[in-house]
């Protein structure tokens, strides 16, 4: 725990802050070491049968870095993204290792992203974890932290233009590196808000980025899906489409919730709350449509609606003070919006914090009446390939039931270190296995929240899973003393919910 945090911790909580373990600097994080696999032996109770479950995968913030070899990037600039793989395969150029520090440096990057060797480390390890995938969602950020200043510094001539066919040219090499490994699967993406073609954060609806960034997202589509999704992500970034066989009349909604993040700006650096209020109205017609139709829905976003429990320690919010937490959206819409359709949306997938983490979104109706599970929905936020925070890279392998459309098991697996050198992928540990649920779903999260919160003391073992599974690398130690205050985070996504429950549980 940095020390900041260490000396301030008791006289903060004392006054009504929160003050959570997950404020850790990065350079602590990466002093942590990699988890073994952990495997309770206890059998879950209630599992299903793996004949009627299909096999998936989950990937996310993989923010590969085409400028990992800055001696490389002039070629990548003039060739056609087909060429892009003998190029990045190459030895490395005779200046790699100081040009890299220096340019890491240029660009105060908080630590190092995906190289090439990663990525290709990672997609290897997927194919032999999960051969038979019948599809992969990719929740947002395909490309590096820092792409705008990189560019700059490594192409600081580079005509106007320049940067935005590079960005879709990196969007281009990813998503052809996930469909080469698996092709002819779906690979259902979403962007991320450092996926866009002018900045973080920043994006203008109906422009010729997302044009130019919608073919490329639905090329990995079903083929019946493609005009449509391209022409809907045109608009907004966003797209609806009905899930390819096996899965049986399941619809996957694609939200750009970059719209929504307290961040966003055009490409201008000015707000625009007409593309907030767009964004809201055509998800709110794709649920109405969908229940209408009795289909299943899955959504997937990259920034996920509620608290932002990292940010909120670091700023030493006093909640119980009256000063609001940090969230990650602008407002509660989405969460709200989402949970008011509990009756159809079976999943939400989100990531953006690296981290592995489960949520739950309530009706203000369901918060009320505990008994009205069908008002509530399960959010998955997948973890990292990028090992940017000094996590250890990894994706997330699931068993899905095409039928109902249910969860039924996932397992998280993780890199033995951080470079793809010499790197062995192993599962850390199996949804089922560690929580003993034999589905993730509205009721099981919602049993397990209830789990966490009576265990004040994090000493059960479903406790202690979730506390050293988070992060991958494990940062156990730093969150177990502020585990009931973190837990407030999992099932309240307002304000005045969170600061409820944390100032309940500091009695």
């Amino acid at each position: 725990m940095p020390n900041f945090i260490a000396s301030h911790a008791s006289r903060v909580f004392a006054s009504g802050c929160l003050c959570l373990g997950l404020a850790l600097a990065p350079a602590a994080r990466a002093q942590q070491p990699h988890p073994a696999p952990s495997h309770p032996a206890q059998a879950p109770a209630r599992r299903p049968s793996l004949i009627q479950t299909i096999p998936a995968l989950m990937v996310s913030d993989i923010h590969f870095d085409p400028f990992h070899d800055p001696g490389k990037v002039a070629a990548l600039v003039s060739a056609p993204v087909n060429k892009w793989a003998s190029i990045l395969a190459a030895p490395d150029s005779a200046d790699q290792a100081p040009a890299f520090a220096k340019l890491q440096e240029t660009c105060h990057a908080r630590g190092v992203d995906t190289p090439f060797v990663l990525l290709r480390s990672s997609l290897a390890a997927m194919k032999t974890q999960q051969p038979d995938a019948k599809f992969m969602t990719v929740s947002g950020d395909l490309i590096a932290h820092g792409f705008t200043c990189r560019f700059s510094a490594v192409a600081p001539g580079a005509a106007p233009g320049e940067y935005q066919a590079f960005v879709v040219k990196t969007l281009l090499f990813v998503m052809d590196e996930l469909r080469a490994e698996f092709p002819g699967v779906p690979v259902y993406a979403a962007l991320g808000n450092n996926d866009t073609g002018c900045g973080d954060y920043k994006l203008d609806a109906d422009s010729a980025f997302l044009a130019q960034a919608g073919a490329v997202f639905a090329e990995g589509l079903p083929a019946a899906a493609r005009a449509q999704a391209a022409a809907e992500f045109k608009a907004t970034g966003s797209y609806s489409v009905e899930m390819a066989a096996p899965m049986r009349r399941t619809r996957l909604i694609v939200i750009n919730d970059l719209f929504l993040s307290v961040k966003y700006t055009t490409c201008g650096g000015k707000p625009n709350p007409d593309a907030l209020a767009g964004e809201l109205d055509w998800l709110r017609q794709q649920l109405a449509a969908a229940r209408k139709a009795g289909e299943k829905v899955w959504v997937m976003g990259h920034i996920p609606p509620g608290i932002d429990p990292y940010s909120t320690v670091a700023k030493f919010r006093d909640v119980c003070g009256g000063k609001p937490p940090v969230t990650f959206l602008a407002d509660d819409k989405l969460a709200d919006l989402l949970a008011g359709y509990g009756d159809v949306v079976r999943l939400a997938i989100f990531a953006h914090t690296h981290m592995d983490e489960m949520r739950l979104l309530r009706s203000e109706e369901s918060a009320a009446a505990e008994g009205a599970a069908g008002r509530a929905v399960a959010v998955k936020m997948v973890p990292s390939i990028s090992p940017v925070d000094g996590n250890h890279p990894s994706f997330t392998t699931a068993r899905v039931d095409p039928a109902t459309a249910g969860l039924d098991d996932y397992a998280v697996v993780a890199a033995s270190n951080q470079t793809g050198v010499d790197t062995q992928w192993t599962p850390a540990y199996d949804f089922g296995r560690a929580y003993h649920e034999a589905q993730f779903s509205a009721a099981s999260v919602k049993e397990l929240i209830a789990g966490f919160r009576a265990d004040g003391s994090a000493t059960t073992a479903e406790s202690q899973a979730y506390i050293r599974n988070y992060f991958v690398g494990d940062m156990s130690r730093e969150l177990s003393p502020f585990w009931p205050e973190y837990v407030c985070a999992l099932d309240n996504h307002t304000a005045k919910g969170f600061a409820g429950c944390v100032c309940q549980a500091a009695k």
